[in-house]
């Protein structure tokens, strides 16, 4: 088996909302595979119906050799999830936690407690583990539930917004347990919004965008199509936008223009000689430029140049609640 997950039009709807449409793709055993996009995108939703927590209305998927349908419990024996929420149990210690779900995966007496030591070394939260999870801070929280989901050494792990209203310190922390379980061969999908995450974790990632995949490559190659430099501009009016951005798509100085709520990116070659001209171009049309940057291209621009907006401006409530409703259903 070269691959550890497969799916074939995998597709989700929710009365007359499509949460994922005709998804089609292929992670190999071992790979750090993320998913980008905004809240809404479709990225929990695609994960729950991976992990068997959501039926796919239509087409297909196979986890570690199993049809999440036809073979949903072996599936599940198969793989661990670190939610989104925080679904501990806020009553039991960590230890206690960490017992019962080992107990619900089968796990023998000896075996399950030296699993229990092991993950509670692996996330530095042995000399908590005996306090009651009401107690623990929210990076702890994080952390036990990553140590939860790998008590029955998972082939597949899936992170669902694993770092999620996180400190940059505990963050990084994180990432550190992330990358020690790539190294043991685990395969991890993660999900996130963070796009520097991705960058500095992900071998591969994929932009989920309203439901569909957009693009997938390495985070590398991605940034490599953009060109050379990024210049980015705020505007002091955004109703310019439009205008101005129309401007620079026609004079083909770029080989990418976007935009967002106030600002327009191109990327470029030589970055640094082509700013007088763009600043030129936008005084000449009597635009007002608030600021301007230099920078080399990032993943936010590679979603930006893929999706038309910027990952900060996508927000979808309405499907984010409805995502969130039917996974608290799942769980109960």
């Amino acid at each position: 088996m070269l691959h550890a997950i497969e799916t074939s039009g995998i597709t989700k709807k929710f009365s007359e909302v499509t949460a994922v449409n005709n998804v089609n793709i292929s992670i190999k055993q071992g790979e750090l595979f993320g998913l980008l996009g905004p809240n809404g995108a479709g990225k929990t939703t695609l994960i729950n119906m991976l992990s068997t927590m959501t039926v796919p209305s239509s087409g297909s998927a196979r986890v570690w050799g199993f049809d999440v349908v036809a073979d949903a419990s072996l599936v599940r024996q198969s793989i661990g999830v670190v939610f989104q929420d925080i679904t501990l149990d806020d009553r039991l210690t960590g230890r206690e936690n960490l017992d019962l779900h080992g107990r619900l995966y089968g796990l023998g007496g000896r075996i399950r407690k030296q699993r229990i030591e092991e993950v509670l070394s692996l996330v530095e939260l042995t000399d908590r583990a005996d306090s009651l999870v009401k107690t623990y801070s929210g990076g702890m929280l994080r952390r036990l539930q990553i140590a939860r989901g790998l008590i029955h050494r998972p082939h597949v792990l899936f992170l669902d917004e694993p770092t999620l209203g996180l400190d940059p310190q505990t963050r990084a922390h994180i990432w550190e347990y992330i990358m020690t379980l790539t190294k043991e061969g685990v395969t991890i999908v993660l999900t996130t919004h963070y796009l520097e995450e991705a960058d500095h974790l992900c071998n591969r990632v994929a932009i989920i965008d309203r439901g569909e995949i957009v693009v997938i490559d390495t985070p590398k190659t991605l940034k490599s199509r953009l060109g050379g430099d990024v210049i980015t501009l705020e505007l002091e009016d955004s109703a310019d936008i439009a205008r101005l951005y129309a401007i620079y798509e026609h004079d083909g100085f770029a080989t990418m223009v976007s935009r967002s709520s106030n600002e327009i990116s191109m990327a470029v070659r030589d970055g640094e000689s082509k700013i007088p001209r763009v600043l030129n171009l936008a005084y000449n049309a009597g635009i007002s430029i608030h600021s301007v940057s230099l920078h080399k291209p990032a993943l936010d621009d590679v979603f930006l140049y893929h999706t038309g907006r910027a990952i900060k401006d996508t927000d979808n409530s309405e499907l984010q609640g409805l995502m969130r409703s039917r996974s608290h259903s799942m769980r109960r």
